[in-house]
């Protein structure tokens, strides 16, 4: 059977569902180009007891971190402090399959003024249509100084976009370096980017496009907007140097052409995007200003649902832009380096790994006790499987999300052996 991201996070109990087959890799396999790797891994358990973690913070000025849970509520967690909510969502967010509170980020400048960024999911608001699942809500609160509960009625709300359908959330979002932030958006929900809430495109072979379409919506895309300014009665502004600004096309859009960029990473100025796939293919992009990363032309590299399919759109389309490839692909089966829906996490740039310097660790939903690393590089990145030690590889069922401190060091946050928890990972012992 095919799993898609719809079905990914349908929410038990308010955790993420469980997938069979959750077998330990051994110490040593194969990597996704048939060549040998010996790494490993162990996880050091950080925080446990959660339902479905989707998403983590790390304050820049303690050893404080902030942990989102799907059902609405944000944790503080921090050593020798016992956990507590930073903030409470539940009768503001709407769950089930992939809506919920899906992303969280601290302001650039977090040390001084205190701004926490949340992306929800909420009930149908004012110009949603009524057809619609829900309402995409981008919004601000600040928090208190010692950092540990957010003040009471500081929500504002920065953006709001109308979800045609409950699934392709996306739900990511980061800062750039220039503090610009970035907002990844799916395509609207359904199946191939079709149906209802899915716009015509320049593509013929395939109904639907919004991923392809950059002027009806905000759908498929990855956005990039200025949280520190308003454009009229905008909650922010937009960046003058969008690739949009001054064409045709939504100027809040700084690449587009993605099915479900479940994920957002930034390294070095470099943005990465994990788009969750149909049934074939999932993929890593590095995220190129103005770059069409192919939805719903292509899934991957390979044309999706058609037996050939073009490398640009048309000329009159932007003047033919071309359709970027992802920097790594993999198969739902079949290889090493396979499962169903990927969650990107970064370039590892820690110490308590040595051997994984400069190595891009990644995962799928489906973990079977295994992360994944990819090469940069030009062209197609090699992949490797990199197996998490027996002891702790019972600790990840499922991989939800992933997320880098400013050590370099990665935290993977899933669910098993009974709940979800977030752990870093440490060297193999």
């Amino acid at each position: 059977m095919t799993l898609n991201r719809r079905d990914l996070l349908s929410a038990a109990s308010g955790a993420v569902a469980g997938l069979a087959g959750c077998a330990a890799a051994s110490p040593m396999t194969d990597s996704g180009d048939g060549t040998a790797n010996e790494r490993a891994v162990g996880l050091e358990t950080i925080a446990s007891g959660l339902r479905s973690p989707l998403a983590i913070a790390f304050a820049p000025d303690s050893d404080r971190r902030y942990i989102a849970e799907q059902r609405g509520l944000v944790h503080v967690h921090e050593d020798g402090l016992r956990d507590q909510p930073l903030l409470d969502l539940r009768e503001s967010v709407v769950t089930g399959s992939e809506t919920g509170l899906l992303g969280i980020a601290l302001h650039p400048e977090f040390t001084q003024n205190r701004r926490l960024f949340v992306r929800y999911s909420s009930p149908p608001r004012e110009g949603t249509p009524s057809n619609y699942s829900h309402t995409f809500v981008l919004a601000e609160f600040r928090v208190a100084d010692d950092g540990r509960r957010v003040r009471p009625g500081s929500e504002r709300t920065v953006m709001e976009i109308p979800q045609p359908q409950g699934n392709h959330n996306a739900g990511s979002i980061v800062f750039g370096p220039d503090g610009q932030l970035f907002v990844g958006v799916g395509d609207g929900g359904g199946g191939g980017d079709q149906g209802d809430g899915h716009v015509s495109d320049w593509y013929d072979p395939v109904a639907g496009g919004n991923g392809q379409d950059v002027t009806a919506n905000l759908l498929g895309s990855i956005l990039r907007i200025d949280v520190d300014g308003r454009d009229g009665e905008k909650g922010y502004a937009i960046p003058a140097d969008n690739p949009l600004v001054g064409q045709a096309g939504l100027d809040e859009q700084f690449a587009w052409g993605f099915r479900n960029p479940w994920q957002l990473s930034v390294d070095q100025g470099a943005l990465y995007a994990g788009d969750v796939g149909q049934n074939r293919y999932e993929e890593i992009d590095h995220v190129l200003r103005g770059g069409n990363y192919g939805w719903n032309v292509k899934e991957g590299r390979h044309c999706y649902q058609a037996s050939d399919c073009p490398d640009t759109t048309l000329e009159t389309v932007r003047g033919g832009e071309p359709l970027r490839d992802p920097v790594v692909e993999y198969p739902h089966s079949d290889r090493p380096v396979s499962g169903i829906s990927v969650i990107i996490g970064n370039v590892y740039r820690g110490t308590a790994v040595p051997e994984l310097q400069g190595s891009f660790v990644f995962a799928d939903y489906r973990a079977q006790g295994r992360l994944f690393l990819a090469d940069p590089g030009e062209g197609q990145w090699p992949t490797a499987v990199l197996p998490i030690v027996s002891g702790d590889a019972g600790k990840l069922q499922q991989v939800l999300s992933m997320g880098r401190d400013a050590d370099g060091e990665i935290y993977v946050l899933g669910s098993g052996e009974g709940d979800g928890g977030v752990y870093r990972l440490e060297a193999a012992g």
